[in-house]
């Protein structure tokens, strides 16, 4: 549903040039909610405007339900016509909402409608359908001045959606919201997606939205896109960032000749009792040095970081057990001239 391919932005300031999008390659499926994640700077929010060319690209494409949208960017009357024609079907969601303060909730969310030319009965029926839809029916008379933070964001969602779009793009979202909103509207944009077949594409600082929310992720730094991937995908990933990030654990070896393993559950192995089972077969006392779990997708997803005695050369077998229980393990290698505080590297799976 939406490709880049190649896509650079460089911004002039005083003077000189800062690249902002850096030859970014992504690939949104339709009906999939996708999440960029990454740190301020890292050129997410450059990338959400680029793909509804709010911002025009230096370079690459952007294409959208099939529709070459870089190729509908010039200047010609006819160009500009097709790529309003295009965004039409892309709806955008802002941080801080960017309603009329003027204007009531129901005429905001008529504002798209009318700039489009349709007739205001249409444009009314509209709107209140979609205040329904985003759980606002009681509010069409009220003006954003009223509405609480995650009510405004409701209806900033039910503007996206007035001009009946395939895609959704929603730039940090929840990041004004308090915790307790976030959910609400996280769910909202779940049950969007599930009943009108949207494909979302979202950008977020926040590990929670990716593990709340999204089928795919993509990790950017520097302007680029360093992981991407299903969630399922990355975190059987051998080294993956962006699992680390989702389920992070910690803990150095007690002692020397201990081997460190982290092991990913997912699927039907995060409900079997592996670890007391691997105890049991090889008569080892395993300490356990941190976990985290969490439900992703409806399926219990996470990661432990275990200790076993020994050196990596006397656990291969446990090890292996491991393996054959459809883990993901990697082999955490400790420094033992290192201080205690360093981050333990990760050996590939197969090297010692």
């Amino acid at each position: 549903m939406i490709t880049t391919s190649g896509l650079t932005k460089v911004y002039e300031s005083r003077g000189r040039q800062v690249t902002a999008l850096d030859g970014v390659d992504l690939h949104v499926r339709e009906g999939e909610v996708f999440g960029v994640i990454g740190q301020s700077g890292a050129g997410k929010s450059s990338l959400i405007r680029c793909v509804n060319l709010l911002e025009r690209p230096t370079s690459g494409t952007v294409t959208v339900d099939g529709v070459d949208l870089t190729a509908l960017a010039g200047k010609s009357r006819r160009a500009g016509k097709d790529l309003r024609r295009a965004r039409s079907s892309i709806g955008m969601v802002f941080q801080h909402f960017n309603l009329l303060s003027s204007r009531t909730v129901k005429d905001n969310i008529e504002l798209p409608l009318e700039i489009l030319g349709i007739s205001g009965a249409e444009r009314s029926r509209r709107a209140l359908e979609l205040l329904d839809l985003v759980g606002l029916a009681d509010k069409a008379k009220a003006y954003p001045g009223q509405l609480s933070g995650g009510q405004k964001q409701r209806v900033g969602i039910a503007r996206a959606l007035a001009g009946k779009p395939k895609v959704l793009l929603s730039d940090e979202a929840t990041s004004a919201l308090d915790p307790e909103t976030t959910r609400s509207i996280l769910q909202l944009l779940r049950d969007l997606n599930q009943q009108l077949g949207l494909t979302v594409l979202l950008i977020t600082h926040e590990m929670d939205v990716v593990k709340t929310i999204c089928d795919s992720a993509a990790l950017m730094q520097h302007g680029r896109v360093v992981e991407s991937g299903t969630v399922a995908e990355l975190l059987a990933t051998p080294g993956s960032q962006l699992a680390a990030e989702l389920f992070p654990v910690s803990g150095a070896a007690t002692g020397p000749d201990r081997t460190v393993v982290d092991v990913t559950f997912h699927g039907e192995s995060a409900t079997q009792p592996v670890i007391s089972q691997l105890s049991r077969t090889y008569n080892i006392d395993i300490s356990i040095l941190g976990a985290a779990m969490d439900t992703v997708g409806g399926r219990q997803i996470g990661r432990m970081r275990i200790e076993l005695p020994g050196r990596y050369e006397d656990n291969v077998v446990p090890v292996g057990f491991l393996r054959e229980q459809g883990l993901q393990v990697e082999v955490v290698e400790e420094d033992a001239a290192a201080p205690a505080a360093t981050a333990p590297a990760l050996v590939k799976e197969g090297a010692k």
